[in-house]
């Protein structure tokens, strides 16, 4: 792989161990791709800070500074973490105090989760701590290679942003931090982001449900091909586009898609094929539309709804703001919890426009920094939930063992407020 004058030089030590290490692991990374050479970035979100078995264990025996080395960058030697070299931000991790009083969450999860907070903020990584990092201060711009964790951010960012990223993990984004490298190859290269199939949606697509429920069709359709989608789309709001792309990148792995005419590398259907041939169209319908509504609710058995989980991918200001609309006044049901994941930046507006008022009062809580899969915890003795998310409607049941709804905002408040679960699939 071709390698810089200054990438060499980082190889070589001259900007110290860990940087070499980096450069390394880069270099080994990049020609199992193919990679002909690297490109730079500005912009890592990756993850470090969340607490793990195999965190703690590092942990003990050398520090953070060994947790990174080892799991960050596939080194085994004893070496000094420097500053980041380009800016870099902490994805979703483990939950905070909040959770104490309202699950077994472990407290030396959220002790050990402060201290690598407090680490790894002293070394330039801002810990964003979500999943929708666009959300909060990490917005690319339209071409900027980047190197972003996380199926739905990473969809995101090439989709409606029109950044360039490939899924990356922990260790690439652990050297990319140190160097503003990564491998260029897959998504930054512009002849491998044009569209390869093409959806057609013949029933209309309105609503978040209709939304992710064609996500969810997509990611099935074509795995982990290139969509282009076309049809009877109605204008989407951001919400929408986070739910839609989150659900292409839940039941396949599509980390790029094109609406011609709204996400920005489409101003045509032509153009998002890049003026190859546009292939025969994969139909959605009423017939497919009844099916993956079936399917997302196919592990539902119980009407008696324990817990509610909205906030996936994290909750938009615009969101929080339905949902205390539509508990105000309200109180849940004695034997129903309501969870709402946000990014802690936003509670703290949430916080300040009286939403979170509003959810208190009714019961509810408005958590941040993590989600129930990610932490792999739920409210004590749960065993039925109900989601607004496709993703979590398909995730949760396989990490925690229990059952799932999936529905609209309206009928997940109606179950936390009543304790049943009367969702159904509306008219398109």
């Amino acid at each position: 792989m071709f390698l810089t004058d200054e990438e060499k030089s980082m190889h070589a030590g001259d900007e110290g161990d860990a940087v070499a290490a980096a450069m390394d692991l880069l270099i080994r990374y990049g020609e199992a791709l193919g990679a002909e050479r690297l490109c730079e970035t500005r912009n890592v979100a990756g993850t470090m800070t969340q607490p793990s078995p195999a965190k703690a264990k590092l942990f003990a025996e050398g520090g953070w500074a060994k947790s990174y080395a080892v799991i960050n960058l596939d080194c085994d030697d004893d070496i000094e973490i420097p500053r980041m070299k380009v800016p870099t931000c902490q994805l979703q991790h483990g939950f905070g105090e909040e959770i104490a009083t309202l699950s077994a969450y472990p407290t030396k999860n959220i002790e050990l989760q402060g201290d690598a907070e407090s680490f790894f903020s002293e070394r330039g990584v801002n810990v964003l701590a979500t999943c929708t990092p666009y959300q909060v201060g990490n917005l690319p711009v339209r071409g900027e290679h980047c190197a972003w964790m996380e199926s739905s951010a990473v969809v995101y960012c090439n989709s409606v942003l029109g950044a360039r990223t490939n899924c990356e993990g922990a260790a690439s984004t652990g050297a990319a931090s140190l160097t503003g490298k990564i491998p260029y190859w897959g998504n930054h290269v512009p002849e491998n982001r044009y569209a390869n199939r093409l959806v057609r949606a013949e029933t209309p697509i309105q609503s978040m449900q209709d939304w992710g429920m064609l996500g969810y069709f997509v990611g099935e359709a074509v795995q982990e091909e290139r969509p282009a989608v076309v049809g009877s789309l109605g204008q989407p709001i951001i919400d929408e586009l986070k739910h839609f792309g989150a659900a292409t990148a839940t039941s396949g792995g599509v980390e790029i898609y094109h609406i011609p005419g709204l996400t920005p590398e489409a101003p045509t259907l032509e153009a998002a094929f890049g003026g190859a041939r546009i292939p025969e169209a994969i139909t959605y319908g009423p017939a497919e539309r009844r099916r993956v509504y079936e399917e997302l609710n196919s592990q539902g058995t119980s009407d008696d709804v324990d817990f509610i989980l909205l906030g996936c991918p994290h909750a938009s200001l615009t969101q929080l703001a339905d949902i205390a609309r539509l508990l105000d006044g309200k109180k849940l049901n004695s034997g129903t919890e309501l969870w709402i994941m946000t990014p802690r930046a936003l509670r703290s507006v949430a916080d300040r426009n009286g939403y979170t008022e509003v959810i208190e009062k009714a019961g509810g809580h408005l958590l941040t920094d993590s989600c129930p899969a990610m932490s792999r915890t739920a409210p004590a003795g749960t065993r039925v939930f109900a989601t607004d998310s496709a993703k979590q409607a398909h995730y949760l049941p396989a990490i925690l063992g229990i059952e799932a709804w999936f529905g609209t905002l309206d009928e997940c408040i109606s179950a936390a407020v009543t304790g049943r679960w009367r969702g159904e699939l509306a008219a398109a």
